[in-house]
């Protein structure tokens, strides 16, 4: 469009200036005389270039002598030599887009009224250039997000739970292996499946959590986080398992409470129930947010357990978001308890 829009009105050069998310203006392309003065260079917004004058001018400027024009107060350098030029916004005022400004060399003659009236039409048809460019891009990126996801989903799906059970089946055959060496090789197999779990589910967030940058942190990834956290006073890696629309259907503050009972749960397992392995489960679904924890430790010392500054503070943790906490052994023959944590999707108002 801005090659035709030079060509058409015999411009110079043509420049467009691309506006920036904070306001600011960048040369995205130049062409013909002095392209290289313009390509890559970026303005203010406010004031003291052509651009930001046809900003405020009802979106079209013309000028007989860019080079002198008291408009033109930033880098005029980049103007010298050069004398009739108009300046056109490319876009509405609800999706402004840019600028665009063709010029001539000094002593040529300015642009005529047939010329100037044609460049809204260029502009509105730079504009849906650029509109389709932006669809066609995000739906670039949603196919790769898409082909993220079901990447992420396939490792944790199949891979992840492929491990854990394999984790789980040599536990348990740990006591039946009387060699000392063969029992230590065997702990050093299980810690090695433990560590790669948790390879494999940090690649796993990772993707997820690039999806959406410079959003913040994402409920998945600070799961993540609070379980890598704990990892060194639990002494192993705990099975981490999300399910749902977590980074998006989740409120901000059902998630903070979320990721500080997990952190807290797990810390109780690494104080007091001696286990060697722990299981994390967040499940959002139906309009409600579910985090379960197990572990094989020493089990559930009813009411004692009940009454721990730490699950006091879960309980009312749940309570303040109108859901509940729970507690359970684990059934005979296997040692554990399990902490189930409930809580709408839809927290109450505070009064």
């Amino acid at each position: 469009m801005l090659a035709q829009a030079v060509d058409i009105t015999g411009a110079d050069l043509g420049v467009f200036y691309l506006i920036g998310t904070a306001g600011e203006m960048t040369g995205s392309l130049a062409l013909g005389e002095k392209a290289e003065s313009h390509r890559g260079v970026v303005l203010p917004s406010s004031r003291g270039t052509l651009a930001a004058a046809a900003l405020a001018e009802d979106g079209l400027v013309t000028v007989e002598d860019v080079s002198s024009d008291p408009r033109v107060q930033v880098q005029p350098e980049r103007w010298h030599g050069f004398g009739p030029a108009v300046a056109v916004t490319v876009g509405t005022k609800e999706r402004l887009s840019g600028v665009m400004i063709l010029g001539r060399v000094l002593n040529r003659p300015a642009f005529v009224h047939a010329e100037i009236t044609a460049l809204p039409g260029f502009a509105g048809q730079a504009a849906l250039a650029l509109e389709l460019a932006d669809r066609r891009s995000d739906s670039e990126r949603m196919s790769l997000l898409a082909d993220r996801e079901r990447i992420a989903r396939d490792l944790h799906d199949l891979a992840i739970q492929r491990l854990f059970a394999t984790g789980m089946t040599l536990q348990s055959a740990r006591p039946l292996v009387e060699h000392p060496e063969a029992a230590e090789r065997l702990a050093r197999a299980i810690d090695d499946l433990d560590t790669t779990i948790k390879i494999i589910r940090t690649t796993v967030f990772g993707l997820r959590e690039r999806e959406t940058p410079g959003q913040g942190s994402k409920l998945r990834s600070r799961l993540v986080q609070a379980v890598d956290d704990v990892t060194p006073a639990l002494g192993f890696a705990p099975a981490l398992r999300v399910e749902g629309l977590i980074d998006t259907e989740v409120p901000r503050v059902v998630a903070d409470h979320a990721v500080a009972v997990v952190a807290e749960a797990l810390s109780n397992v690494a104080r007091h129930a001696g286990a060697r392995r722990a299981e994390v489960s967040v499940v959002a679904d139906d309009g409600v947010l579910t985090v379960t924890t197990s572990d094989d430790g020493v089990g559930l010392r009813v009411p004692d357990d009940r009454g721990r500054g730490g699950i006091c503070n879960l309980t009312e943790r749940a309570e303040r978001l109108g859901g509940t906490l729970s507690l359970r052994a684990k059934s005979h023959p296997r040692r554990g308890t399990v902490l189930e944590w409930r809580v709408p999707l839809s927290p109450p108002t505070p009064d």
